[in-house]
This record gives C-alpha cells, structure tokens and sequence, in this order.
C-alpha cells in the first residue's frame, strides 16, 4: 500500500487517481500510524515551501517520514515535496528542509537568461543523466509537466535528470531510496505513469 501524505497542501486525490490507473493501492491520509504501515511514501506539495515544512512539522508527519526512510521503505516527493527532501530552500528567506538529500532549493530566476517566463510552467524534456530504477521506463527527451520557481543545486550526489529552461533545471533526483520529481508526474500523462510504476517496482533499500 502506499501512503500520500496529507498534511495540508498538495495534489493528493489526483495523485491517488494516477496510482489508481495502474492498478496500485494508494491512501490520503494524515496518520502517522498508516503511513508507518505503508510500504511506500509520496510525499506532495503545492505553494510556498516555509509554509509546507512548518505544516509537515506541527502534525508530527516529518519525524515518521525521517524514520520510516531510514529504515530503507521508498519515499518519492513531487514538486514542492521534492523540494522538501533537501537540506534548506532559500524561498523568501532561508528555510529548513527533511535533509534527506544533499543540496538546496534556489530560484530559477538565478539561474536563467531575462525574458524567460517565472514561473516554467508547460511540458517540457527530461535530460537522463544517471540511471535509476525510477526512471527504468522513461526514454530521452519524453516530456512532461513543470510548474515551478524554484530548483535544486548542488545536488549532484542525486541528480537523475535535468530540463532545459535557458539553462539546465534539475528535473528528478534520487539516491538510495528517497527520490524526487521536480516535474508532476499524475499530470504527465503515460510519462508519468511509468514513472509511477517503476517506484512501485521499487524495493525497499533501492
């Protein structure tokens, strides 16, 4: 079973629906002790990323993440909720994040030429850089959905594939078993779908 984690922001029934369209068994839920019972974890995200961790961490749902990775169970965040694994983001200041990955969550704006529209927002390519088994199904140059201002750097350790915006953009990330997809995958059509059943595919200690 996989749990979506429900602590106040995300796309969570559309999330749950994807999962759904490949046949997995995939719960919202905001309690911690089904998230333990869980064979795997998505963590969501939407909006402002000091608002997210402050939300994630009043309901104690932070800590159960932490432990629960730690025991080798596969966590994949999506958008905000990738932006989340890393160690702090400097969105309107500079914030924590779960430290489950190395690097920080940076504006786009820092790194693209002027003219570019903020936020990237559309289809666009994946850029492979590092095999994985989250990406086993996904070809070179298959595209799907962004909507995002905001990035991870200095993340190589993790980095699985990147986007071009003017610039590379950091795309998917993963290392051991916690991964990320900056993209949505649930809006990616057969894409992210793929995507989605190979982290089903995926074992604990990946």
């Amino acid at each position: 079973m996989i749990a979506i984690i429900d602590y106040g922001v995300g796309n969570l029934f559309s999330l749950r629906s994807s999962f759904a369209a490949i046949g997995q068994d995939a719960v919202v839920t905001s309690d911690i002790e089904e998230i333990r019972r869980a064979d795997r974890l998505i963590l969501p995200g939407v909006g402002a990323f000091q608002d997210a961790a402050e939300k994630l961490r009043a309901s104690g749902m932070d800590k159960a993440v932490k432990e629960e990775t730690a025991k080798g169970k596969p966590l994949m965040g999506v958008c905000l909720g990738m932006q989340m694994l890393f160690e702090r983001s400097y969105e309107y200041g500079e914030h924590e994040g779960l430290g489950l990955l190395k690097g920080e969550i940076r504006p786009i704006a820092e790194r693209i030429p002027e003219g570019l529209k903020i936020p990237q927002m559309g289809w666009n390519a994946l850029r492979i850089v590092k095999d994985s088994p989250l990406l086993k199904y996904t070809r070179k140059g298959e595209y799907v959905y962004f909507v995002h201002s905001y990035s991870a750097v200095n993340c190589e350790e993790s980095l699985l594939a990147v986007t071009e915006y003017g610039a590379d953009l950091t795309a998917c990330v993963g290392c051991g078993n916690v991964f990320g997809c900056q993209f949505h995958p649930e809006k990616s059509g057969e894409v992210g779908l793929r995507i989605l059943k190979a982290f089903c595919e995926i074992g604990g200690n990946a």
